[in-house]
Parts: structure tokens; C-alpha cells; sequence
């Protein structure tokens, strides 16, 4: 998700964490025998499609945990991300709390700037791809299905190559869960664009940017949407990190005829970034190292 989205996220009191924890079991009427015995549903693990294994301990999977929702933690044009926590009843150890990105109705999504990032993909059926190109109803929900998809897919697999990225729990029809970036009282760390690192620690952040940034290209790819609104800066002090997030524009570099510029872009609105808070970045030359990762495997 791009743009400006309001964190919604400040909270007194310890956090929504640790107020819904205070507060779940305060009244206990059964009015429905199957009704989880806590929290607001069973866990939505079954049936899902799971992220890659080995999973993080963390990740619960007992069938006999169940779910709460905590709020809005941010809202953009594609997705609205909520705090899921999901715990085992009577097991203070097996408690967690996740990122659920929800998306939005094909007819309620913002689609204006689709094509150019859906180039270079494919689908098996020319129906579809005709659906897709012309925006038919039909064809907006493909589209639809496939950001989210190609989302869930992509954080798997750059999560397995150690890349900063959440880990992506599961994906269901309407919902990604996925690896919250804060504390365990629900505080999202701060995106990018709303800190000020100290200037000795630039240096270290930028190397962190680049390798991704690197990385990627060597797998083919680019963000495409690649700014200091959607990283996130995890920790404190020395051990402060980079965690880059909202995926689903990935850009194939060379099979995307846009895919020289998408990237281009992020590395010119991140070495912008850097060189506005100190650290001067020669932008041009981080695309041109940038672009012979992506085409050295031509």
C-alpha cells in the first residue's frame, strides 16, 4: 500500500494488546454452544493456504485457538491491515499478535494504476487475460484474486531467501495474515518516512536497502512501488532494521516492458530519502548496479 495512510495505532494505556487482554473475559454469557470459548471466532488456520515451512515458532496452528480482532492499524487504496491477535485459551505461552491484510471488493479497489504493473504477467486462459485487459467486472475480480496471490506468494518466497519481509502466515479469500513489525502490546514500528535515525546510523541502514534492493534484482524483480513510506524501522539503537513491506505490484524487470523504470524509480524515492537525511546517495548509480543484477542472468 502506498500513500499516506494514518496509523491508527497510538493508544494509551499499554496498547490495544494489552487492553483486550485485560478486558476479554470480563463478561462470559453462552448464548451460542458453538461459539469459541473466547475471543470473537475459532482460528481461521483451517483452510487456509499456509506460508512456507519451517515455520517461525510463533506461528500457531492448533485448531483450538481462536481469534480476536483488535482495530485498523492502517488503510490504503488496495487493503485496509487490521490487528488480528489469535491465542490458545488456557495456554499463556501460545499468544500472538498478526497483521491481517484485508482487501478490498473488486468494485471498491482503485484500479487506475494496474496496467502497467500487471504487464509481464500471465494467466493460462485468454479469456481471463481478455477480461483483465478490458476491466470487466469479471476481470477486475481476477485481478483482484491475483494481487493478493501474488502478495502472499512473493513474501514466501523472499522470506525463505532471508530477505526483511514479514512472514506471511496465511491467505484466505479476503484476508492475508501475516507477521506483525512491532511490540507485543500492538505499536507498529514507525514507517521510514516518519523517523529521523540518528546520522551514524544511515550508513548501516543504507547498506541494509541496497543488499535487499541487490538481492532482488538478481531474482529479476523490483518492488515497483518502493518508498520510505512502505519500510518500516524496526528495533533501536544498534540493533535497528529495515522491514520492507506491501508487495503486490512486484515488478518481473525484464518481462515488464515498464520494469527498467519501475525500479528506477525506487532506487531514485529511496536514495532520495537518505540524501535528504544526510547520507548522499548517487541514485543513478545505484540503478546502473541496480539493472546489471536484474539482466546478469541474460
Amino acid at each position: 500500500m502506498a500513500g499516506h495512510e494514518a496509523s491508527l495505532i497510538d493508544r494509551v494505556d499499554g496498547g490495544p494488546v494489552a487492553e483486550h487482554r485485560r478486558s476479554h473475559d470480563d463478561y462470559a454469557v453462552d448464548t451460542d454452544p458453538d461459539a469459541p470459548p473466547e475471543g470473537d471466532r475459532w482460528s481461521s488456520w483451517d483452510g487456509a493456504s499456509h506460508g512456507p515451512r519451517p515455520r517461525p515458532d510463533w506461528v500457531i496452528t492448533d485448531l483450538g485457538a481462536v481469534e480476536a480482532d483488535l482495530g485498523v492499524l492502517k488503510t490504503g487504496k488496495e487493503a485496509d491491515v487490521h490487528l488480528v491477535r489469535r491465542w490458545l485459551p488456557g495456554s499463556p505461552d501460545r499468544d500472538v499478535v498478526m497483521a491481517g491484510k484485508r482487501y478490498r471488493a473488486s468494485e471498491n479497489r482503485m484500479f487506475h494504476r494496474d496496467a502497467g504493473y500487471l504487464e509481464g504477467r500471465r494467466v493460462r486462459k485468454s479469456r481471463e487475460m481478455r477480461a483483465m485487459r478490458t476491466r470487466t467486472t469479471y476481470g477486475k475480480t481476477l485481478i483482484s484474486g491475483q494481487w493478493a496471490f501474488t502478495e502472499f506468494s512473493t513474501l514466501g518466497v523472499l522470506w525463505q531467501k532471508g530477505l526483511p519481509v514479514p512472514y506471511p502466515v496465511q491467505l484466505s479469500d479476503d484476508e492475508m495474515l501475516m507477521e506483525f513489525i512491532g511490540d507485543a502490546d500492538g505499536r507498529a514500528a514507525p514507517r521510514l518516512v516518519q523517523t529521523r535515525p540518528d546520522r551514524a546510523l544511515l550508513p548501516e541502514l543504507f547498506e541494509q536497502l541496497r543488499t535487499t534492493m541487490m538481492t532482488l534484482a538478481e531474482l529479476g524483480w523490483a518492488h515497483g512501488d518502493l518508498s520510505p513510506y512502505n519500510v518500516l524501522l524496526a528495533g533501536e539503537g544498534d540493533s535497528s532494521h529495515l522491514v520492507i513491506i506491501d508487495w503486490p505490484q512486484i515488478v518481473d524487470v525484464i518481462g515488464n516492458p515498464h520494469g527498467p523504470e519501475f525500479l528506477e524509480r525506487d532506487a531514485r524515492n529511496m536514495g532520495d530519502w537518505f540524501t535528504r537525511r544526510g547520507f548522499e546517495v548517487d541514485t543513478g548509480l545505484l540503478f546502473g548496479d541496480l539493472m546489471a543484477a536484474a539482466t546478469s542472468r541474460w
